[in-house]
């Protein structure tokens, strides 16, 4: 948020503390393609523009152990099918940073097909951006909700009863919709779908 919103001394502390945190960890999982975009695209650029060597270094070292949740079942651990049951009809929502900036592309579809009894619905128009974009919802809320009623739109036209996406913050604002419409739709991570097992 404070990178975004255009302080940058603001986010270094956050920066410097994330990268501390995780120093030694041998892989840093994220449910959030947002985030994970953030710290791939921008964590050396704000430790390069600080004139931060050793900080420099150190997100170096640290980016190749950085994943987004469904890129690292499927890229670092070759798991498509993680043995979940999930009788449901999904569509999922491709938010703009996990196929723009992390280029994600079919990884979450591919988890979804393999999730046993999910029937899934694509959108005829997935890249479509929901209107969220961190503080541009609060700040230009009236574009904002006029970019989310073609997406809502989208939605409900693949009949889905759930909507999933890799970044609960789409997924926030696209239920918020939803549910001010009256509509049965829910919104999921994709994380939950794939942890429901056969019973649950």
């Amino acid at each position: 948020m404070h990178w975004n919103t255009g302080y940058a001394d603001g986010a270094l502390p956050l920066i410097r503390n994330f990268v501390h945190v995780f120093r030694d960890a041998d892989a840093v999982v994220i449910p959030s393609a947002s985030c994970a975009a953030m710290i791939r695209e921008y964590y050396g650029k704000a430790a390069q523009e600080a004139g931060d060597s050793t900080l420099t270094k150190d997100v170096e070292s640290l980016l190749p152990r950085v994943f987004e949740f469904s890129e690292f079942l499927v890229k670092k651990l070759g798991v498509e099918d993680v043995g979940a049951f999930f009788p449901h009809r999904v569509t999922y929502h491709a938010s703009c940073h996990s196929a723009r900036s992390l280029n994600l592309g079919d990884i979450p579809v591919r988890l979804l097909r393999n999730v046993r009894g999910l029937e899934y619905a694509a959108e005829q128009d997935p890249p479509a951006c929901c209107g969220f974009g961190g503080t541009f919802s609060i700040k230009n809320a009236d574009v904002s909700s006029a970019m989310l009623v073609p997406k809502i739109n989208s939605i409900l036209n693949t009949r889905a009863e759930i909507c999933t996406a890799v970044d609960n913050s789409c997924l926030m604002h696209i239920y918020g919709a939803l549910h001010r419409q009256r509509s049965l739709v829910k919104a999921m991570h994709l994380a939950e779908i794939l942890a429901s097992g056969e019973g649950a």
